[in-house]
């Protein structure tokens, strides 16, 4: 019999998937084992092999559908098989294409009920658009291509432009709003002094340029918080909503808030009380590359214990960061900047970092969080006490 390959659970409480790119047409064969669709999940674009060889007789979602586990994608048969006609097909979470009739009888393109609504918001009409997808069938794409910048009618203040609520920004906004529900979010702010770290950093990052390491001061700043951690342990800490308790962790993930063309990832520096600041160096060249390029897996996007959000990197100064859930705090750099600054009872110019911290206050208190803060910024400040503390 015909195998219809359902989309599986990929774990991390995953629901569903959007469809970004089939690999396959109907029609064509392929191995066991071969990518036969490409899907974008809450954490990253994960390519998903064939679970058998065969013939694909029919691809049941199209390109942009919003697919749940369970759902049908695929039929693969073996050479020889077809499909009954009573074959029913199910129905996905955009609904299904109606059945292809005869060139010289068909009335409408093929296009699901999702499209169709893109289509009218855009005022494209389908009549006269080649469709990409299955037997034919129009997608969002599709739409796309034919009229990229094409508008709405105005409203009463101009013309408006709708662009669908798809792909990372999708996620980023799911994974937003939860968070936003489910933590008592609070943010403390601080200023350091960092003119010695800005020394030590350009005076060392010329000769590991030389050997393909940059440099940067992202990784001083995660030892600076490994180190403040250790005496803050409920700032490195989960809440089993369920269960009514706070969870310590006894490691230290840092998550790195990444900038990508396609949104903000947050890919996992693990065991940072393991590694040099030049191991972080590496380290965090290599994924931010990953992530930048879709590259990142699944693997290397969960498993955080505490956040850090690095938005000094483009130029900002002040934020409040939203808690990455399920942490409960994560830090904020502001960019580093010439500032006025007294020293022994004289005022000089010196490099100054903004740093913000958002904390779930049903964790921890204020006075925790702003004892923290001083201590991160205390090694920033004087970063020989980094060596000095190491175990």
């Amino acid at each position: 019999m015909p195998y219809d390959f359902k989309l599986p659970d990929l774990g991390e409480g995953i629901t569903d998937a959007e469809l970004r790119k089939w690999l396959v047409r109907e029609g064509e064969l392929v191995a066991e084992h071969q990518g036969v669709a490409e899907v974008e999940t809450d954490k990253a674009v994960v390519e998903l092999p064939s679970p058998r060889r065969g013939r694909v007789v029919r691809l049941h979602q199209a390109e942009g559908a919003i697919v749940r586990v369970g759902e049908t994608l695929i039929t693969i048969a073996e050479e020889g098989e077809t499909l009954p006609e009573e074959r029913p097909r199910p129905a996905g979470i955009v609904g299904t294409l109606p059945e292809p009739e005869d060139a010289e009888t068909r009335r409408e393109p093929l296009a699901t009920p999702q499209v169709r609504a893109l289509a009218r918001e855009m005022g494209i009409a389908l009549e006269g658009i080649r469709g990409s997808g299955p037997r034919g069938s129009i997608t969002r794409d599709d739409l796309l291509a034919t009229a990229p910048t094409a508008k709405t009618a105005a409203d009463d203040y101009g013309e408006l432009e709708r662009q669908p609520l798809r792909g990372m920004r999708r996620t980023i906004a799911r994974n937003l709003i939860q968070s936003r529900r489910l933590t008592a979010f609070v943010t403390a702010m601080e200023e350091a002094d960092v003119t010695e770290l800005w020394e030590l950093k350009h005076r060392e990052e010329r000769e590991l340029l030389q050997k393909g390491v940059h440099l940067t001061f992202l990784p001083f700043i995660i030892k600076a918080v490994q180190h403040a951690l250790a005496g803050h342990p409920l700032l490195n800490a989960t809440v089993d909503e369920e269960g009514g308790e706070i969870i310590l962790k006894k490691y230290c993930n840092i998550g790195i808030a990444v900038d990508t063309p396609e949104g903000l990832m947050v890919p996992v520096v693990r065991d940072v009380a393991k590694k040099s600041v030049l191991d972080l160096a590496e380290e965090l060249q290599k994924l931010g590359e990953r992530a930048r390029t879709r590259a990142v897996t699944l693997q290397e996007l969960k498993g955080s214990s505490f956040t850090i959000t690095n938005y000094g990197h483009f130029g900002g100064t002040y934020s409040t960061p939203i808690i990455n859930y399920p942490d409960v705090a994560i830090l904020g750099c502001g960019r580093i900047a010439d500032r006025p600054w007294v020293v022994a009872g004289e005022i000089q110019i010196r490099k100054i970092i903004h740093l913000s911290l958002t904390f779930d206050h049903r964790v921890t208190d204020g006075v925790d969080a702003a004892r923290f803060l001083v201590k991160v910024a205390r090694y920033l400040e004087d970063p020989a006490l980094l060596f000095i503390e190491s175990v």
